[in-house]
């Protein structure tokens, strides 16, 4: 049975490290700000807050959401140019400190690539490192949908994202950090670690079920310095 000792083993020699980015990487829920930019913010948040403690599945929560909001094109385009940052505090650092031990970065999201590409050149990430959905648009501008192929579209999908890594790089270890129902399903059958991350939102479940539950991203880097 692992142990919040051996989550802190893993994490130091591990050669790939996942992490969720909404209330994970940054302080918000992109979808959310999305929605309040769009005038329906307070509906869209308790989908939200469904679909991160996992009383419903996450398609049919992402499917909700966008129907509710249903964006043109246009408005996809502004927010996106118009959204400004909020990292947690200490990501960069922790970030920085992972790329200088060589471990591989990954950004996977259940949230939306054009959204998160941005966010991963802040922290130097490469691109083809971020997993995450894909809204789909009509020659109009109308939004038709969202990519149902990409994995993060649906509840199981980041624990498929890990095996796809393991399978494609050969990573002999692989840790999750994350605050959601669908970052907590990676471990154990697919992650060899996972850390629940609650600096910005705490789950109930993912603060239950986590070897090593943190609220601040100082104790990772912590113990990767003493390392």
């Amino acid at each position: 049975m692992a142990t919040e000792k051996d989550t802190k083993r893993l994490l130091c020699c591990c050669d790939a490290i996942c992490f969720d980015v909404d209330s994970t990487v940054c302080i918000d829920e992109v979808i959310d700000a999305f929605a309040t930019y769009l005038g329906c913010g307070k509906e869209i948040a308790q989908l939200t807050a469904d679909a991160m403690k996992g009383d419903v599945t996450f398609r049919s929560a992402l499917k909700q959401r966008l129907d509710l909001m249903n964006p043109k094109h246009a408005q996809y385009q502004s927010f996106i140019e118009k959204q400004s940052v909020s990292f947690t505090p200490r990501i960069r650092e922790l970030m920085k400190l992972l790329h200088k031990r060589g471990a591989a970065v990954y950004l996977v999201s259940g949230g939306f690539r054009a959204f998160l590409l941005p966010l991963a050149k802040l922290l130097d990430v490469p691109a083809e490192n971020v997993y995450a959905n894909r809204l789909l648009f009509d020659d109009q501008g109308n939004y038709t949908g969202f990519d149902v192929h990409e994995p993060t579209s649906e509840s199981g999908g980041k624990s498929r994202v890990v095996d796809q890594l393991r399978s494609t790089h050969g990573y002999n270890t692989i840790v999750m950090v994350g605050d959601g129902a669908t970052d907590l399903e990676t471990f154990p059958n697919h992650a060899d670690a996972f850390i629940g991350f609650g600096g910005n939102q705490v789950r109930d479940k993912v603060k239950k079920e986590s070897k090593w539950f943190v609220t601040d991203f100082k104790e990772l880097i912590d113990e990767l310095q003493e390392a």
